[in-house]
């Protein structure tokens, strides 16, 4: 993400997906663990550490104070860094997807420099986002439309959210050089070559994308009232389902594949009533990432610890 309007800072933030640098080492924070990863040169994976936190002392918001618990999370990022042996370096920061609101905007006539373009982002958003968009970090990423005209992706957050994980990381001695949400990272782990739609639930927050020939078509972001141990098959179907319509009213064509992440074992239960919904076959994210042949024998370990986060920044750094 890439702030504007303070030129001292602009140089942290680069455009998410679009020339983004790509340091040794990515750390991601979630509501319930902080993990890091740090690869080679050459893009493997050369060792990884995760650490819990406890129940409550993270809760992703764009509004509100996010950590609540400082000691307790200082010390899982501690603890991770100690692992990765951590200098003064660059990282790339994973944060959970409620803390970055993402927006697909179509656009007639869009401006070719950020100069022009960022004055017109926040004013369209002004209305979107519940927080004053003067004091935002927004990126944004033009893709082909449909039709006539641009889409624009974009990103944005509440400067000072970021900056209460920005300085946890600080404290170990690291520069966050790149931010995006965990969900965005993980895009890149999809088969965009006919219209995929992922559900990914981190914690309380459910994100859905959809992609399509190398374009994100649509993305939500909810609060689910349950954790994922209790949510239900029918609950997910209902949060999934919104997006899904936009984009089969919207495209004249239907969803032909489905990713789930982040339920774990229970990936079964949702199955089924998600692939009587959408008529085609629904897999996990990552099972179908790695049976596709897409992932290196290297992110296996990654992979079985559900990091899809982490797993999807390997694959868009290479």
């Amino acid at each position: 993400m890439r702030k504007s309007g303070q030129p001292d800072l602009v140089k942290r933030f680069t455009r998410w997906m679009e020339e983004t640098p790509h340091p040794p080492l990515a750390m991601e924070i979630s509501a319930d663990r902080v993990a890091g990863a740090r690869f080679t040169r050459h893009g493997a994976v050369q060792g990884f550490a995760v650490a819990d936190v406890p129940k409550g002392a993270i809760a992703a918001s764009a509004i509100e104070a996010n950590i609540l618990n400082a000691p307790a999370v200082n010390e899982a990022v501690r603890e991770v860094c100690l692992t990765l042996e951590v200098k003064t370096e660059d990282v790339a920061l994973l944060l959970p997807d409620p803390v970055i609101r993402v927006f697909v905007q179509h656009f007639d006539d869009f401006p070719r420099s950020s100069e022009e373009a960022l004055p017109m982002l926040r004013w369209k958003l002004k209305k979107s986002v519940p927080f004053e968009v003067e004091e935002t970090l927004i990126s944004y990423m033009k893709q082909p439309s449909r039709g006539e005209g641009v889409d624009v992706v974009t990103s944005i957050a509440r400067l000072r959210i970021i900056k209460e994980y920005e300085a946890l990381l600080e404290a170990q001695g690291l520069r966050p050089g790149v931010v995006l949400s965990s969900t965005l990272a993980a895009i890149s782990l999809l088969d965009d070559q006919k219209p995929t739609l992922l559900s990914r639930v981190s914690g309380t927050s459910l994100t859905t994308a959809i992609v399509r020939d190398g374009m994100l078509a649509g993305y939500r972001c909810t609060e689910l009232p349950v954790h994922v141990d209790s949510l239900t098959p029918q609950h997910l179907l209902e949060e999934v389902y919104p997006l899904a319509a936009y984009y089969q009213d919207t495209w004249q064509e239907g969803i032909q594949a489905v990713r789930v992440a982040g339920v774990g074992n229970r990936l079964p239960e949702f199955a089924k009533p998600l692939e009587e919904e959408f008529k085609c076959e629904v897999r996990s994210l990552l099972n179908a990432a790695v049976s596709d042949g897409n992932l290196r024998a290297d992110a296996r370990p990654l992979a079985d610890r559900e990091l899809e986060g982490l797993v999807g920044w390997m694959l868009h750094r290479n």
